[in-house]
C-alpha cells in the first residue's frame, strides 16, 4: 500500500489523548485480524447525531448498500474504489468521495488497501448549512454530481476534524467539533454542490416501481418472486433482469437493503439490536449482525445510539 497519506491533525497541547482503537485481537475476526482490518464507528454529540467512522481496510469489502444520510469520506492512505451511479471510482488521498442518500454504492480495498475517515451527515444538517450558507431556502437538498472530488484541502481537514469528534464528548471540545464541522460541510456545499438544478432521478418502469413500492411497504415481511412479479404485472425472470437493470440490485438485494436501512434508523435511537432484527424481518440477531458488518464495517452494538441521549464510542474490527 502506498505511504502517501493525510495526517489528522497534530494534539493541541492541552488536548486530552483520542481514545485509542481496541486490540484487534479481541475483536476481529481472525482473516481480518491477520490482513489489518480494524473500524472504529461513534455517534459524535453534534449535527443530530453525526455517524462518524475511521478505518483501515486491507481485506474487508463492503456489499452494495444505500444510506439515508451522506457519506462524505476523506482517504488518508492508499486507494479505495467503489460503485457509484453506474461507474467504478477511485479514491486516494488529497480527494474526497461523496455519496448522496439512497444512492447504491459499495466499496473495496485497491492495490494494497487504504485508510479513511468518514462522516455521515444527515439531509437535515446538509439542508441547514446550505441555507445559513446561502442566505436563502432551498428547494432540495444540496446534491453533489461528482462522486470523487479533488480537494486536498477539505481531505486533511476532514482527517483533522476526527480527531476533534473524538474528544467531542467532553464539554470543553464540543464548540470547537461544531465548529469544524460546519466549517467543513460549508466549504464542500459551496465549492462542490448543486443547490438549484434537481438531481436527475431516474424513472422507472412501471413493473420495476410496483415491485420497488411494494417491497418499501413490506420489507419486514417474507416476500416470495412469484408474488412480487405478480404485483409487478411480468414474469419472474423479467423482473429480475428489469429490477438490477434499473435499481443497481437485484429484488432481494434491495429487501436486504432496505432492512438494513431500516435497522440503522432503530439502532441510532438506541434501540436493542435484538428487537432491530425482529422488527425489521431478519432471522435472528446473528443474521442482522452479518448484514450489518457488511454494509457498515461494524456490528449493530457498536453502531447503536444511547437510549438516554447521550452519545457513546465504539471500537471494533471489520468483518
Amino acid at each position: 500500500m502506498t505511504v502517501t497519506s493525510v495526517q489528522d491533525g497534530a494534539r493541541r497541547p492541552c488536548e486530552p489523548d483520542p481514545m485509542p482503537l481496541a486490540p484487534p485481537r479481541v475483536l476481529l475476526d481472525p482473516a481480518h485480524r491477520a490482513a489489518g482490518d480494524v473500524a472504529h464507528f461513534w455517534h459524535a454529540p453534534l449535527g443530530h447525531g453525526l455517524g462518524c467512522l475511521r478505518a483501515t481496510f486491507r481485506r474487508h469489502a463492503y456489499a452494495r448498500h444505500s444510506h439515508d444520510t451522506y457519506a462524505v469520506a476523506a482517504i488518508v492512505a492508499g486507494c479505495e474504489t467503489f460503485f457509484h451511479r453506474g461507474t467504478q471510482h477511485y479514491a486516494q488521498p488529497g480527494e474526497v468521495a461523496v455519496v448522496c442518500p439512497d444512492e447504491i454504492h459499495d466499496g473495496a480495498p485497491h492495490d494494497g488497501g487504504f485508510v479513511y475517515r468518514t462522516i455521515y451527515p444527515s439531509v437535515a444538517l446538509m439542508t441547514e448549512i446550505a441555507e445559513e450558507a446561502t442566505g436563502r431556502r432551498l428547494a432540495r437538498p444540496p446534491h453533489f454530481r461528482v462522486s470523487v472530488v479533488p480537494d486536498p484541502e477539505l481531505a486533511g481537514d476532514l482527517a483533522r476534524l476526527h480527531g476533534t469528534l473524538q474528544a467531542a464528548d467532553r464539554s470543553a471540545w464540543l464548540l470547537a467539533a461544531d465548529t469544524e464541522l460546519v466549517s467543513l460541510l460549508t466549504r464542500l456545499i459551496l465549492r462542490w454542490a448543486d443547490l438549484d438544478a434537481a438531481p436527475r432521478s431516474p424513472v422507472l418502469a412501471r413493473p420495476v416501481a410496483r415491485a420497488r413500492d411494494y417491497l418499501d411497504a413490506h420489507f419486514a415481511e417474507e416476500v416470495e418472486l412469484a408474488a412480487l412479479a405478480q404485483v409487478a404485472g411480468v414474469s419472474r425472470p423479467h423482473l429480475i433482469r428489469a429490477f438490477r437493470r434499473e435499481v443497481g440490485l437485484t429484488p432481494h438485494a434491495y429487501l436486504v437493503d432496505r432492512r438494513f436501512r431500516e435497522a440503522a434508523r432503530l439502532l441510532g435511537r438506541g434501540e436493542a439490536p435484538g428487537e432491530v432484527a425482529a422488527a425489521c424481518g431478519f432471522c435472528d440477531q446473528s443474521h442482522l449482525n452479518r448484514v450489518f458488518k457488511a454494509r457498515m464495517a461494524v456490528t449493530p452494538g457498536a453502531y447503536r445510539g444511547p437510549p438516554s441521549g447521550g452519545f457513546r464510542k465504539a471500537a471494533l474490527g471489520a468483518g
